[in-house]
């Protein structure tokens, strides 16, 4: 595995301190506050209970199995049942988790309808939403993590996501759905568990989960991982590690404050997959590497600190403060394939790096209450948010001594190579937001409830291109809305109508995109209209079904009057049906898979290789997906899943088609006693070629062959 030099920001770990020790005392104070004061009851052991339903949740309504949900408090910042908020949204539970042995976005969404993911150049994850890739729509408790990196699973509770724009609750972005992680917080109840894991290409990875209360008004925990994994790619290598340490106060039954620090480092090999040849992705061997795993590098390093206060103020009135600070360093290096030659004998090879660093620093303040007006009910959220994100990148071409073209059949270049010496893109930047919100969650009468929000972003942008020795300034005024009404004919069921928005400014996803021509344009809308079902068949049972027109406008073209001028028009379509079934078919039996339809086109030409009619990149028409668990005994028990989708475009220029394919997967599970548990996992059961991801027309990456992985538990 290469090593690699990652720049940190200057003085950053120093002011990850500062905040640290101002926020620990800042909430110690805040809370020794509440818990004197009057109308606060004293600390007792007889409190705790109560305390450890906050934020409370209405069990009794909800769904129990291990694979169905029962509430959200990220869609609508309050707890809500999930068929009470009118918006497609599918849980990824720990359960489901554990027995898929998941560990990255791209396992999550396999089974999650109408997202897919894209190969991210192979150094992030691009998750595409209903159309719409994005490297940024990613959060954790609610918060930005909008960093291109891959993130890891082994302190996070669940997954939610989230679909169609989510601009009222989590402001800019968010255009086609968002991917937000619960992460897990200590509690009172006493937990050690380790998982070692070992299978095919050298898999190794090791996690523990340590949950210990101290005392009755505080309880610590951590998550740790560290992996080594080699790939059925050839040269491709993964090492991370990751730690976060949790602190939870409970000062007295009203009031929680959480604590947490996290340092993830993911160190691997930039894979760029496979070029295609005339129409389709170039047959070669799933492990042929293109280009030059060596000098391809990519890491990351995230620290992070987040905090959360929460206090009930009486009569319904809840007010909570979450912030979260976080340093991320990533550099990632690329020697990779381009264009194969006409005889299908010979391929480009290109190279570049790219140096990101960046601070981000939000704060979230929400007051939750409820009132009465006559019979209507109203449940009621204001809020603000305020955050500041310091963005430095530098990108350096790799240079030759002439034009590389290799012979398909060895496709790797190892002849000489410098980067530089001058900076193709350097440039440096602050965002800053100021942010508003309000909604109202309305129930009328048992039958009809409506969900009405808006939101207003105040989001200002100075940039510095380093290498043209320009600076510019932007400030947008962002107003996106939330309209969702909900009919219950039964209480089990609930059928909705949804309408929203969201933007993406001029400064683009990751910060970097203000220029000379698009800084006076206005911001990217997305529109989303949308109309649902959902039935909790029983309490551990749940089906859902959505139908939405998904509408990109302010798209970017060159005027073809005016060459140096630029029109805004209505670019992009998708519309789409979406179906889910999660949780327990029978005690023993239990399933999480969907049905997505898509159809996704460019509306209005855009350019030569995004022209009116042509197909969305990586949307497939047709995407299905079941994962089965069954219990054969308190001791054993195995699973069986299959994810397919139909064929689909590499590009907008449609010329590169992914041919359709049909995955299985198993797993069998194994209770050794009440301590010790062992479980096999088995992807790719029937050992199918197929290509599981693009970037590009040729960056396609083949997916793995055959893989086994063993997992062997111990609580103690």
């Amino acid at each position: 595995m290469n090593t690699f030099q990652l720049k940190p920001i200057p003085s950053s770990t120093t002011k990850l301190f500062s905040i640290v020790g101002t926020s620990c005392i800042a909430m110690a104070l805040y809370g020794s506050a509440f818990a004197q004061s009057p109308d606060s009851p004293a600390k007792r052991p007889a409190d705790i209970s109560q305390a450890q339903s906050l934020p409370a949740v209405t069990v009794t309504a909800g769904r129990t199995s291990d694979y169905a949900a029962a509430t959200t408090s990220t869609a609508t910042k309050t707890d809500t049942l999930l068929r009470d908020v009118p918006q497609s949204i599918t849980v990824v539970t720990q359960q489901l988790i554990k027995d898929q042995g998941m560990q990255n976005m791209a396992d999550v969404v396999r089974y999650v309808p109408g997202i897919g993911m894209a190969q991210g150049e192979g150094n992030r994850e691009t998750p595409v939403f209903r159309g719409n890739s994005s490297t940024s729509d990613f959060f954790i408790d609610g918060m930005r993590d909008d960093v291109q990196y891959f993130r890891d699973l082994y302190n996070i509770e669940r997954v939610e996501a989230l679909k169609g724009p989510n601009g009222m609750i989590f402001g800019r972005g968010g255009s086609g759905g968002v991917i937000n992680r619960v992460s897990k917080e200590a509690n009172w109840e006493p937990l050690r568990e380790v998982t070692l894991q070992a299978g095919s290409y050298e898999n190794k990875r090791a996690t523990i989960d340590i949950n210990q209360p101290i005392n009755d008004a505080v309880s610590f925990r951590l998550n740790a991982m560290i992996e080594d994994s080699k790939s059925y790619r050839n040269g491709v290598e993964l090492e991370r590690k990751g730690i976060n340490p949790v602190l939870t106060i409970r000062p007295d039954s009203r009031t929680k404050i959480t604590l947490g620090a996290e340092y993830f480092e993911d160190d691997r090999v930039a894979d760029r997959g496979v070029p295609s040849f005339q129409g389709r992705p170039l047959v070669t061997d799933d492990s042929t590497f293109f280009g030059d795993p060596e000098r391809s590098p990519t890491g990351a390093t995230v620290k992070a600190f987040n905090a959360l206060f929460e206090r009930e103020l009486g009569n319904g009135v809840t007010v909570r403060n979450r912030t979260r600070y976080a340093d991320y360093d990533k550099f990632y290096q690329n020697v990779f394939p381009g264009a194969v030659n006409a005889a299908g004998t010979m391929v480009a090879i290109s190279a570049y790096n790219n140096d990101t660093q960046r601070e981000n620093l939000f704060n979230q303040t929400d007051l939750i209450f409820s009132l009465n007006t006559g019979a209507i009910q109203h449940k009621l959220l204001a809020g603000f948010e305020i955050g500041r994100q310091e963005s430095d990148n530098l990108r350096l071409n790799g240079v030759f001594p002439a034009a590389v073209n290799v012979p398909v059949t060895n496709p790797v270049y190892t002849g000489p190579i410098s980067f530089g010496p001058a900076p193709a893109t350097q440039n440096t930047g602050t965002a800053k937001v100021a942010a508003f919100y309000l909604q109202d969650q309305i129930k009328f009468s048992p039958q009809w409830e409506a969900v009405l929000g808006v939101r207003y972003d105040k989001f200002d942008m100075n940039f510095r291109n380093l290498v043209a020795n320009q600076s510019f300034s932007t400030s947008d005024n962002l107003f996106s809305p939330r309209a969702g009404l909900i009919y219950k004919p039964f209480q089990a069921i609930s059928l909705y109508a949804n309408y929203s928005m969201s933007y993406v400014p001029r400064a683009g996803e990751q910060l970097s995109s203000l220029s000379l021509s698009n800084q006076a344009l206005d911001p990217e809308e997305f529109k989303n209209i949308e109309i649902g079902a959902k039935w909790d068949i029983r309490p551990d049972l749940a089906f859902t079904t959505a139908v939405y027109q998904l509408d990109r406008s302010n798209v970017a073209i060159t005027d073809p009057a005016n060459p140096a001028a630029s029109l805004l028009v209505d670019g992009q379509r998708t519309k789409g049906v979406e179906l889910e079934l999660s949780g327990q078919i029978t005690r023993a039996w239990s399933v999480m898979g969907g049905y997505a339809y898509q159809v996704g086109e460019i509306t209005r030409t855009q350019s030569a290789t995004a022209l009116a009619g042509a197909t969305l990149a990586q949307v497939p028409a047709h995407t299905f997906s079941l994962w089965n668990r069954y219990d054969f005994t308190p001791a054993w028990g195995a699973g069986l899943g299959v994810s397919s989708r139909s064929h689909m475009y590499a590009s907008t220029d449609n010329t590169v088609r992914l041919p359709g394919f049909a995955r299985v997967d198993a797993a069998i599970f194994y209770k050794i006693d009440k301590n010790l548990r062992a479980q096999l996992n088995i992807e790719n059961l029937l050992d199918r070629d197929y290509y599981a991801s693009a970037h590009s027309n040729n960056n396609i990456t083949p997916g793995s062959p055959r893989a086994l992985r063993v997992m062997l538990t111990g609580s103690f």
